[in-house]
């Protein structure tokens, strides 16, 4: 899929936030600056409109590793693994244990994807022009029937 600008992965992330239901876990793959903290702050600030709560500032958790909001019922727990260079190191987080009122959506998963059963995988990837982006998604497990052309 090709995103055109800003407000079209803002309108991705809607999209995808809608059909969400708790647990979940999005796993966000691509180079730095390529729109996985965007495509994050847009999904979280929508769940907090849809359940009337204030507005909070998103940011990378680069260096936190992880920033929780609550979402009325359950929380949103965003992580960025880019820093951690082992499973042990990722184990420590907690990021593997069971919570079912949890969504995770986590940033450079790659250490740990395949340990993550029901998963939906988004790659972001640099377009031909400058604000443009391409996404490709894979859904495993409860997101295996997951159609990018229904968003």
């Amino acid at each position: 899929m090709i995103v055109k600008s800003i407000d079209h992965l803002n309108s991705i992330a809607i999209d995808i936030g809608k059909k969400l239901i708790t647990p979940s876990n999005i796993l966000l793959f691509g180079e730095i600056g390529v729109g996985k903290t965007s495509f994050t702050r847009f999904l979280i600030n929508f769940l907090q409109k849809k359940n009337k709560l204030k507005l909070t500032e998103v940011l990378s958790p680069t260096f936190n590793l992880l920033y929780e909001y609550e979402i009325k019922s359950y929380k949103a727990m965003h992580y960025d693994l880019y820093r951690l260079k082992s499973k042990e190191e990722i184990k420590q987080l907690g990021i593997l244990n069971d919570n079912f009122e949890s969504l995770k959506i986590i940033e450079w998963p790659e250490l740990i994807k395949e340990d993550i059963k029901d998963r939906l995988e988004i790659y972001f990837s640099y377009g031909k022009k400058e604000n443009q982006r391409n996404l490709i998604f894979a859904g495993y497990g409860k997101f295996k029937n997951f159609k990018q052309n229904e968003i």
